[in-house]
């Protein structure tokens, strides 16, 4: 039977992610380090170069990273000079490989000395973060293609104040509401920061959008809830930021079937069927990009997938894992969903947050009981296989 080709639109960014504290290394000055030491990690403030190199050999034609705060303001008021010509030095390093950058201002970690200041509770948090955005703007905006503000604060909210997982490791729903605002500040200002020094700066935020439905579609209540769930963690945000983005970032991993059981606490439970997972025993639910995407149209925005992936050490699933989103991601394109590029989370394995090293991510294998030495896998070559011509065969 013949096999269908999927095109994709005209300069299509393809590409993958990472983050500074789970890939850098020696990063000892963030709220993260006591707690949850990364170490070496992959080594990525020295071997960037190197593994640059594997995503032109991959046919990547963006990269997204972020900037470590720590590194960059180490105290209050003080920048150190060092660390952000390293940052243009990564920068002009992407350039000279023709990949353009996307670069995120905060991705989960803060200094100790923002942190010691109550960090994302206190009320001068927004501006902590829009004095460093007008910083690193005006230092490296020259070389940036996209600015992304804020990753993910609605999981932080989550992960940090609701379950403790994260730094600062509260359970306190109380703090929640500030805590969003703060967000909202934050991200608001950082947004007018980065225009008022380049009025055409392309600036977003990526956000963790979960595909929410309901284990009974004939229960009224059901709905109620899953559309509850679905404004509070999908858009709530946006709705907040409103004028506040030239694009949106969509991270997508997960897919939500809620079930109500009023004679069982709690009231409220996940029910999906989990046919298949990863080996962080999420399901693989490939579908439920489509309708994030489709639910996205309204916004009248570019879109871009800044982070879609699973954690696959054996590396059997992650080539079809791929293949579906995209072949769902299409759909949503032929549908009149202005997507305009898909990366892949990640580039690397790395320092998977509260869980360590075991879980692996990455396009790229990193051997750390042999230094570090990175081998392409062959999800890696499948999809750079994708990203070179801008189709895919089905």
């Amino acid at each position: 039977m013949p096999k269908k080709i999927l095109i994709f639109p005209k300069n299509f960014l393809w590409g993958a992610a990472v983050s500074s504290y789970q890939v850098e290394g020696g990063i000892d000055n963030c709220d993260w380090s006591e707690n949850f030491p990364a170490g070496q990690a992959c080594d990525y403030e020295h071997k960037y170069e190197q593994y640059f190199d594997l995503a032109k050999e991959l046919n990547h034609n963006v990269h997204r990273f972020s900037l470590e705060w720590s590194r960059i303001q180490p105290s209050e008021g003080k920048f150190d000079r060092n660390e952000i010509q390293r940052y243009r030095k990564m920068l002009l390093a992407l350039r000279r490989r023709n990949i353009k950058s996307m670069v995120t201002i905060w991705h989960y970690t803060l200094p100790l000395w923002v942190s010691e200041k109550g960090g994302l509770e206190n009320l001068k948090f927004p501006e902590y973060f829009e004095n460093f955005t007008k910083f690193v703007s005006e230092e490296l905006d020259d070389l940036v293609d996209f600015w992304i503000t804020l990753n993910e604060p609605m999981v932080y909210i989550s992960l940090g104040y609701i379950e403790g997982r994260f730094p600062p490791q509260k359970k306190n729903p109380f703090l929640v509401p500030l805590i969003f605002f703060n967000f909202i500040r934050a991200h608001k200002k950082a947004y007018k920061a980065i225009h008022e020094f380049n009025s055409n700066a392309k600036v977003g935020t990526a956000q963790n959008y979960s595909f929410t439905d309901a284990y009974n579609e004939k229960s009224l209540i059901n709905k109620i809830i899953v559309n509850i769930s679905n404004f509070v963690s999908n858009h709530s945000f946006l709705r907040f930021i409103n004028k506040h983005y030239d694009f949106i970032g969509v991270n997508y991993y997960f897919h939500n079937r809620i079930r109500f059981t009023p004679f069982s606490f709690p009231f409220i439970k996940i029910d999906n069927e989990n046919k298949r997972v990863s080996d962080m025993n999420w399901e693989i639910f490939p579908k439920g990009i489509y309708f994030v995407l489709k639910e996205m149209k309204k916004y009248n925005t570019p879109i871009y997938i800044t982070e879609n992936g699973l954690a696959d050490k054996t590396d059997k699933k992650r080539s079809e894992f791929i293949k579906e989103h995209l072949e769902w991601t299409h759909k949503a394109i032929k549908e009149g969903v202005n997507v305009k590029g898909y990366l892949h989370w990640s580039l690397l394995d790395n320092f998977e947050w509260d869980s360590g090293f075991v879980k692996r991510f990455g396009l790229v294998e990193i051997d750390y009981n042999n230094g570090l030495e990175a081998k392409i896998r062959q999800s890696a070559r499948d999809y750079a296989e994708i990203c070179k011509n801008n189709e895919m065969s089905i």
